[in-house]
């Protein structure tokens, strides 16, 4: 199956800029994009339409990650998910250029938390992606139990439009 993720420009840069943001305690910020869906054939079309920031109470004091939720923030963004039947992917930021790469952290969390929003929200794919400065990578849950492939391709909308494949 090839995934394509398209994000707005201006999308992307507010969530960059939002992501950069200190916290108080958290070595980093995360939050959740919500996305449309398009199938067809052997292809599945994801494209941006919102990002919602954890709020500065949602982050769990917790020195051993860059950045820990609570579940207020996971109820919250299931919710998303479930009133307005978007795909959701929880995202966050590591500094660099190139293509970034989820840290084995990052592939634990996302196995625990992930597969809650298919679970509340079935009709949608959802998934994790982390950014660089210059690129992105993200994967998908399809179902609860099944594969979770990667996004093959991002597209970043606008003057100038830029795209890269992740895989």
């Amino acid at each position: 199956m090839r995934i394509h993720f398209k994000i707005s420009g201006a999308l992307l840069a507010s969530i960059r800029t939002d992501l950069r943001r200190p916290h108080h305690f958290a070595h980093e910020r995360v939050g959740f994009i919500a996305a449309g869906l398009a199938a067809a054939h052997d292809s599945l079309l994801l494209i941006a339409r919102q990002y919602r920031p954890l709020h500065d109470d949602e982050y769990l004091l917790d020195r051993s990650v860059g950045a820990m939720m609570n579940a207020d923030a996971i109820r919250r963004a299931r919710q998303w998910a479930m009133d307005e039947r978007a795909a959701i992917f929880h995202v966050h930021a590591h500094s660099g250029r190139g293509l970034p790469a989820f840290s084995p952290v990052d592939v634990r969390e996302n196995t625990k938390f992930v597969p809650n929003f298919v679970a509340v929200a079935p009709q949608a794919a959802h998934g994790a992606i982390v950014l660089s400065d210059t690129a992105a990578v993200g994967q998908v849950w399809l179902g609860r139990g099944g594969v979770q492939p990667f996004i093959n391709s991002f597209s970043e909308v606008g003057a100038p439009l830029r795209h890269w494949s992740a895989a």
